[in-house]
């Protein structure tokens, strides 16, 4: 399937443990603590935006801050935990007298020209920010570049990375390297010992995701290994039944596959009853993107290799948490992108990642 994000080539080195960390926390964190003496000027409806390599500018709507955030499903396990974080961030703007609106869509039949639309509500609305991620640039960047030129500060997280910001004129990016997540997965297989993978894909065409399996492509390739996608139809996201016969048709068809990636958690669960159910557990790793109790109980047990964590919650907290300081007081973190992971969780770190899911933040 013809990609629709340029593959990134890398000049970061991840580490082969069984904890990776590629982000920057310390520093985003430090300057989230800033704060400038007294409030940016921002007269009444007045907006400001900045490029994407940062700026000192701020914006209100009506003399308050108000940001649309634009995420997934409601019930979607991912965006549970973006949600969480956006949820503990909101706590902050409320306090100054602000407020957060979070629209989704309601499938992901028609991904791209949906949040589209949602994008254009929210510009609608005169907000002071609109955060948003870049999952379908052919059919979101325009609606964002319309945002931007209304003079409304965009904020890109969760996908799309810097080239995303800087292409549609958004402030920054904030979120994970897919790619890059991708190869760390890759090579983790080949290590394990992995020749053959299929990246199985719920969404394709979806920017991140076609980046999360050229990732896993190309990091294979690295060790000496081999990956190819499995794209399904994006009605089969959320249909569990549909993509555990799909990717045990896949198993029987070819008995090559000796390891297996999703993009998600819940393919994650389709595609271990998949692998019980075509009798190859004792040959097929397993690894997914994203992280649920299910991966870290079957990481636990031995029966998943991996699960590739990008930390949603953060996303959540520090997109709404940098804009609204961006947009009070001038204040914005130097660093972007600001990434939040990829974060391997493996058999060596998993305890840690349990602590964490209870409570309520992985």
């Amino acid at each position: 399937m013809e990609r629709t994000q340029t593959r990134r080539p890398s000049g970061r080195r991840l580490s082969r443990s069984g904890l990776i960390v590629v982000s920057l926390f310390t520093a985003a964190a430090t300057a989230l603590t800033g704060c400038a003496s007294g409030k940016a000027s921002g007269g009444e409806g007045g907006q400001s935006t900045a490029p994407a390599d940062g700026g000192s500018t701020s914006g209100k709507s009506n003399g308050t801050v108000s940001i649309y955030v634009i995420g997934g499903k409601s019930d979607d396990p991912f965006f549970s935990a973006v949600k969480r974080g956006v949820e503990d961030a909101t706590k902050l703007v409320k306090g100054g007298g602000g407020k957060v609106t979070y629209l989704g869509p309601k499938s992901y039949d028609n991904l791209g020209p949906d949040v589209a639309k949602l994008t254009q509500t929210a510009t609608s609305q005169n907000p002071s920010a609109i955060l948003v991620p870049d999952w379908v640039p052919e059919n979101q960047d325009s609606a964002i570049k319309a945002a931007v030129a209304k003079g409304i500060p965009v904020f890109i997280y969760n996908s799309g990375g810097i080239e995303a910001a800087r292409r549609v004129g958004a402030v920054k990016y904030i979120g994970s390297d897919d790619y890059e997540a991708g190869k760390a997965g890759g090579a983790k297989f080949a290590e394990e010992g992995a020749k053959n993978i299929l990246c199985v894909n719920t969404v394709p065409g979806s920017a991140n995701q076609e980046a999360r399996c050229d990732g896993i492509k190309d990091g294979a390739t690295s060790k000496g290994a081999k990956s190819k996608q499995l794209p399904l139809p994006s009605s089969n996201f959320g249909n569990p039944s549909a993509v555990t016969q799909a990717i045990k048709g896949a198993l029987l068809k070819d008995n090559s596959i000796d390891a297996l990636v999703t993009i998600g958690v819940g393919d994650a669960n389709s595609a271990a009853a998949a692998i019980k159910q075509a009798n190859a557990g004792d040959k097929v790793k397993l690894g997914t993107f994203d992280l649920s109790q299910s991966q870290l109980d079957r990481i636990k047990s031995g029966d998943q290799l991996f699960a590739i964590d990008q930390q949603p919650y953060l996303q959540g907290f520090y997109v709404v948490s940098i804009a609204n300081q961006y947009l009070s007081y001038g204040v914005l973190p130097p660093q972007n992108p600001i990434l939040t992971g990829p974060l391997l969780v493996t058999a060596d770190n998993v305890d840690a990642a349990i602590a964490g899911a209870k409570a309520g933040v992985r």
